[in-house]
């Protein structure tokens, strides 16, 4: 199928073609008529599966038309697309500018850890769509400078990480003000028993949209696992980026400090690195991100929220230096590489401490991931485990889960020696 076969105006298929678009994604696909049909729509996709343009294409065919129809004395406010990153928002804001671009229709990005003054100005001027983060939102509502009540299109993007970040509570507030009668648009990539019951809340019978199971990771992806000691994973990566085939690296990090002190490592080794995450200012965030974009730094180390948005084509490479504890966010980190067909590779560190997340992921997945043994940090060969006997080379066979005993914080020797 191509967008010919989707109704849409000639005005937008004039900004896919000079965008260089010619089929659409299957989410686009499915999500784009049942939205030009004004129905309520709960959406299901993995990262880099298209979802911005399912919604966005849509949004502005319909409002396009709306404003045929009636005398513009004054731009209203009749779109607002919630997001949980500045990264995100920035790129959805990129997507409507690139879509409209031949329609007379304005939006504005608003977020915080900038100064609100030329938000607030360009919104004063007029505006019919916003896109905004939580918190930026209900600051400048409560200050009077944004009202919702003729938004007609609501679209709430990444519900799962809205409230895995906190947002919940201002998610609720930014709801209670909308007008009763909109059409709602509800993207998520997990649908965990919380996610199911806002949907619930905020749709009325909507058309449910799935591209991939919710535990699905990209197949094209090659992901292996090394099993290292927390204290040697710095060294074992340095020893990784000998490799010249690691054009580019995303490296996932916990916590934003664990972030900052990995890349003054790597820098210090000789790898041009940035960093990412919440305590940046945003142009700091932008900077390093169209740097590593332009490949003029090779590694950008990031925290999950801030990696939200990251949107790279070629990414060729991603690890997971710490595991994550939601077994789902390996599912969205891992989606960063291996966009658009092309190939992709997905390496994670495992400490002993990390076990157990490593167990609900390959749960979660339904498959095991290939372990890379006999390195030179190789935890299972070093400390001589009968566990080593359960493991294989990164390019046949499986690790079992049941490496060791015990959990976070025991001793690497003690929950050997109790195996």
């Amino acid at each position: 199928m191509s967008f010919n076969n989707l109704q849409l105006i000639e005005p937008i298929m004039q900004a896919l073609s000079k965008e260089g678009y010619t089929n659409p994604t299957p989410i686009q696909e499915q999500s784009i008529p049942a939205i030009l049909q004004q129905k309520d729509l709960l959406g299901c996709a993995q990262t880099g599966t298209g979802k911005t343009a399912a919604f966005t294409i849509p949004i502005l065919q319909l409002m396009h038309q709306r404003q045929q129809e009636r005398e513009q004395r004054h731009r209203q406010i009749h779109t607002l697309i919630l997001t949980p990153t500045r990264e995100l928002a920035i790129q959805i804001g990129d997507s409507i500018k690139a879509y409209g671009h031949f329609l007379n229709i304005k939006h504005q990005v608003v977020f915080g850890g900038v100064p609100q003054f030329s938000q607030v100005q360009s919104i004063k001027r007029g505006v019919d769509i916003i896109v905004a983060t939580p918190g930026r939102l209900l600051d400048l509502m409560q200050q009077g400078h944004i009202s919702l009540s003729q938004i007609q299109f609501f679209v709430l993007d990444e519900a799962d990480r809205m409230l895995d970040m906190g947002f919940v509570q201002d998610v609720k507030r930014i709801i209670a003000k909308l007008p009763a009668k909109r059409q709602t648009l509800f993207f998520s990539a997990t649908m965990p028993t919380e996610i199911k019951h806002l949907a619930n809340i905020l749709l009325t019978n909507p058309v449910k949209v799935e591209v991939t199971p919710v535990s699905s990771t990209v197949e094209i992806i090659q992901q292996s696992v090394y099993f290292v000691e927390r204290q040697h994973k710095q060294p074992l990566l340095i020893q990784l980026l000998k490799d010249e085939s690691i054009e580019t690296l995303l490296v996932f990090t916990q916590m934003k400090h664990a972030a900052d002190k990995l890349a003054k490592s790597l820098n210090a080794a000789g790898i041009r690195t940035e960093a990412i995450h919440g305590n940046k200012s945003q142009n700091a965030r932008q900077n390093a991100l169209e740097n590593f974009k332009k490949r003029k730094t090779r590694v950008l180390v990031a925290t999950d929220i801030a990696a939200r948005g990251i949107d790279i084509d070629e990414l060729t490479h991603v690890l997971n230096y710490e595991l994550p504890n939601v077994p789902e966010t390996y599912v969205h980190r891992i989606g960063r590489t291996g966009r658009a067909g092309a190939n992709g590779t997905a390496i994670s560190f495992c400490d002993w401490s990390e076990k157990t997340f490593l167990t609900d992921i390959q749960k979660l997945i339904k498959k095991q991931i290939p372990v890379v043994k006999g390195h030179a940090y190789d935890i299972i060969s070093m400390h001589n485990s009968p566990v080593a006997t359960t493991t294989t080379s990164a390019s046949g066979g499986t690790f079992s889960s049941n490496f060791g005993g015990g959990g976070r914080g025991r001793r690497y020797g003690k929950a050997f020696s109790q195996r």
